[in-house]
């Protein structure tokens, strides 16, 4: 079943959090263990940081979907807005990838025309990530319109390096998405790792890395365990999603998540794997909690 919501507009026009108590700054877990009982909250195994994407969940109340997941042991949600942050934090929950209105999948970096209005947005938002202790700030390389991989590539890296430069100072990453232009993102640039890969290479920025969503490198590339064992010193962030429909991660799709989580803890990592899944069920928080289990390895 599709789902009424499609991510490409939701990143450009998700709504306004509900973020409207100022508590004077980042909140602490301990506030949380105030707003929750502790024997509600579901204890994992702590060899993933599990997190969540906001967008599949628009029509759920910010404030009930953030206290929902600090009840099933999420420590973070991503894509969110700095006017989101602090109602997450209330139940220590942390952005684990920030965005804001302006960061847009078809519009990115390897077009120049974009670049002085994009580092001026990123700078604002790096600083607002930088305050909140958010290290991770989302990024796109925007569609082909005809590019060359290599002029793709070079445009990148030209707007980027800098930027990279202040985030660094910052403590802040900017993480470049993975995602396929087969089925979801036609024309979109960064649509395999090694595309990826090559930029961060070129860039030598250790603050650069990129987000493997699971889903869309299986459509665009498959090989995934393989793939994340050979590339994984430049991923520090992942996504999930049923194949095919972007639904489920269960028996319904031909991926088998427990091995691929056992691969991504192999490596070494200690970055967050995040849900992105549409869920059909009726009960979304069933499915979200589904999801966790199945990846909580």
């Amino acid at each position: 079943m599709s789902s009424k919501y499609n991510r490409r507009e939701i990143l450009k026009n998700i709504a306004l959090g509900s973020g409207v108590l100022s508590l004077g700054g980042i909140m602490s877990s301990f506030y949380a263990i105030d707003l929750l009982d502790k024997k509600e909250i579901i204890q994992l195994k702590n060899n993933i940081n599990h997190s969540v994407c906001r967008w599949p969940y628009q029509d759920i109340p910010l404030e009930e979907f953030a206290r929902e997941c600090a009840k099933m042991g999420l420590s973070g949600m991503d894509l969110l807005k700095p006017s989101e942050w602090e109602t997450v934090e209330k139940y220590g929950l942390k952005c684990s990838m920030a965005t804001d209105d302006f960061a847009n999948i078809e519009n990115g970096f390897n077009d120049p025309k974009n670049h002085q209005k994009l580092q001026e947005s990123y700078k604002g938002l790096i600083d607002k990530a930088s305050s909140h202790e958010i290290k991770n700030v989302i990024c796109f390389s925007g569609n082909r319109r005809e590019l060359d991989d290599k002029t793709g590539i070079e445009n990148c890296a030209v707007g980027l390096i800098p930027l990279l430069d202040y985030a660094a100072e910052k403590n802040v990453n900017l993480v470049m998405e993975l995602l396929n232009s087969k089925v979801n993102h036609p024309d979109y640039q960064c649509d395999h790792t090694v595309w990826g890969v090559a930029l961060a290479e070129k860039m030598q920025k250790p603050n650069f890395k990129l987000l493997y969503d699971i889903y869309h490198m299986q459509i665009m590339e498959g090989d995934v365990i393989a793939t994340i064992r050979k590339y994984h010193k430049y991923i520090n962030h992942y996504h999930t999603g049923g194949v095919p429909g972007r639904n489920e991660i269960n028996e319904t799709q031909e991926l088998y998540y427990p091995a691929i989580m056992r691969a991504i803890v192999e490596t070494g990592f200690d970055g967050y794997v995040a849900q992105e899944f549409q869920p059909t069920y009726n009960d979304k928080f069933a499915a979200l909690k589904e999801g966790i289990k199945i990846c909580d390895i």
